[in-house]
């Protein structure tokens, strides 16, 4: 039985040849990336905003503007609504309640589904979260010093690891694959709370996994062709690598895929994350980290050369 393989023997196509054309493509994509969270902004969840969500299926969704009338006239605030998953789901957020009791939520929600139902005795009661504005602001706190750390150890890890060019050239990738994110989370207004920031470091995880495997082939073939130029051995440590890096990114796609198909809308936000981050981290780690060595001034050493022994050569005894 013949094994599978995606990319054929022998591959070697010219990636750092790319590299002045994929710095444009990666400068222009952050740079838009960060003008969409700016301008823009996130669609921050309850974790990070605090307040009341609520959410209700309809059997034939009423508009958004005749459902805020109906929450409007309780006089709770001011009320945001979206659309969720396939339309049906319609999700309010409330700000928190001004009383400190712990059955102000429960009452606003009962409140709530009273006038929904009213006026739409086709709506259904799907799921509810409060979080207070203290601990809300905790949590985004939390959440930004939890990727900072981890772009930040990942970092040092790779000076420490290999060098400082290798160091350098993974925090520009993490840093890009976030930003990536970030922007496509502004762009598609999915909700942003915990559970992205999970994905977050989910993918800040599988591209350095994918980087530390690139990097450590050039490093030895660094030590193999000492006097190949820095474009030859990234190409080539690139193509060697590079079955193993499409069969993992394959493998992981086909669960993430079922997962967006029939994970439901609370998962989607997530798996799409999840998705985006897997396309963008194999760019990254292919194009941009590996390319960036040789912009960094990365060259072999010929006094990191493994010893050549002669094929006549006698074994040590």
């Amino acid at each position: 039985m013949r094994l599978l393989k995606i990319v054929p023997d022998n591959t070697n196509l010219p990636f750092v040849s790319l590299r002045k054309w994929a710095f444009g493509l990666t400068l222009l994509l952050s740079l838009a990336a960060v003008g969409l969270v700016f301008a823009r902004g996130l669609n921050l969840g309850v974790d990070f905003v605090g307040g009341l969500m609520i959410e209700e299926k309809f059997a034939s969704p009423p508009s958004l503007d005749k459902l805020r009338s109906t929450i409007d006239r309780l006089e709770l605030g001011e009320a945001r609504l979206q659309t969720v998953g396939n339309d049906n789901t319609i999700s309010i957020k409330l700000p928190p309640p001004q009383s400190s009791d712990e059955g102000a939520a429960n009452r606003i929600v009962q409140q709530v589904q009273l006038a929904i139902t009213r006026d739409f005795p086709d709506a259904r009661f799907s799921r509810q979260d409060s979080v207070s504005g203290k601990v809300s602001g905790e949590l985004i706190w939390k959440g930004i010093l939890a990727v900072v750390l981890a772009v930040v150890g990942i970092g040092l890890f790779a000076i420490f690891r290999f060098e400082w060019q290798f160091g350098v050239s993974t925090v520009v990738a993490i840093v890009h694959d976030v930003l990536m994110t970030l922007g496509f989370f502004a762009l598609t207004r999915f909700e942003f709370d915990l559970n992205i920031v999970a994905a977050v470091l989910t993918i800040i995880g599988y591209s350095i996994n994918d980087k530390i495997v690139i990097d450590d082939r050039i490093r030895e073939n660094m030590r193999r062709y000492r006097k190949m130029d820095m474009s030859g051995i990234v190409d080539l440590s690139v193509n060697e690598t590079l079955p193993r890096t499409v069969m993992t990114s394959v493998t992981i796609l086909l669960a993430l895929f079922a997962l967006l198909i029939f994970g439901g809308p609370v998962l989607r936000g997530f798996t799409a994350a999840m998705i985006l981050g897997i396309f963008v981290g194999t760019y990254s780690s292919i194009y941009v980290s590996s390319s960036l060595l040789i912009t960094l001034g990365l060259r072999p050493d010929p006094s990191l050369a493994e010893p050549v022994v002669p094929a006549n050569a006698p074994k040590p005894r």
